[in-house]
């Protein structure tokens, strides 16, 4: 990662997931990353985004251990075992859009909050993983309501965090990553086991993308191909 300097220091939130702890390891094979700081529900501190207090309490743990020139964000959830996604109208239920927006929009808005104050200010990259189908306009399928919804809303907070944001920080780069189809819990009981990529492979050319981002292209929405994806 040519963009970061030497000795780079990178926190990954959500490091016992598939994608996050692929990060994780993706990561140590660059000999310039000096420190992975992996937070989770069971990490020390840990960080738990059905309990808005841990997000605060793990930024105020790490603040001595800053800055950080990468942080990642790969929590996330598009289902459960009593809600999967829903295909109909039908399906809606208040509990659903409460559990996903809290998931996917709720507690990275906490982490931009939290957490953005903590990176480098020469170099300092956020990314918070975000989904093609949270894009409004390339939604011609329907269906999965409160995951779209809950990542449109997340574009929404990165976009306009990242505007705040560069105020203060002009280096900062605020991005929302798309990871594509990967083979993890999450994509699994939609095949992602035979469409989707190896979440390693994946984290690789995500962090590639992320190594090539300017701060004159924060507040953007990319995917791991590096392609820029519509709001």
């Amino acid at each position: 990662m040519n963009s970061f300097p030497d000795g780079f220091r990178a926190l990954i939130l959500g490091a016992s997931g598939g994608i996050g702890s692929a990060f994780a390891r993706q990561l140590q094979l660059i000999p310039g990353c000096a420190q992975i700081v992996k937070l989770h529900r069971r990490s020390e501190p840990e960080i738990d985004f059905d309990h808005e207090a841990t997000i605060e309490r793990a930024a105020v743990s790490l603040a001595a251990q800053a800055p950080f020139h990468l942080i990642i964000n790969a929590i996330g959830v598009l289902h459960t075992p009593t809600y999967p996604p829903e295909k109909k109208l039908e399906s809606l239920s208040y509990d659903q859009f409460l559990q996903s927006f809290r998931t996917n929009t709720f507690g990275p808005a906490m982490v931009i909050r939290h957490f953005s104050g903590l990176l480098d200010t020469q170099r300092g990259v956020m990314a918070s993983l975000s989904a093609k189908v949270g894009s409004i306009e390339d939604n011609r399928l329907g269906g999965w309501y409160s995951y779209r919804a809950s990542k449109a809303a997340l574009n929404m907070l990165i976009k306009t965090a990242a505007i705040e944001i560069k105020r203060r920080q002009p280096s900062a780069v605020i991005v929302a990553l798309h990871p594509g189809t990967v083979n993890s819990e999450l994509s699994r009981p939609f095949d992602g086991a035979r469409i989707g990529q190896d979440a390693d492979a994946a984290a690789a050319k995500m962090l590639e993308v992320l190594d090539r981002l300017t701060p004159d292209e924060t507040g953007q929405f990319f995917a791991y191909s590096g392609e820029r994806l519509p709001w």
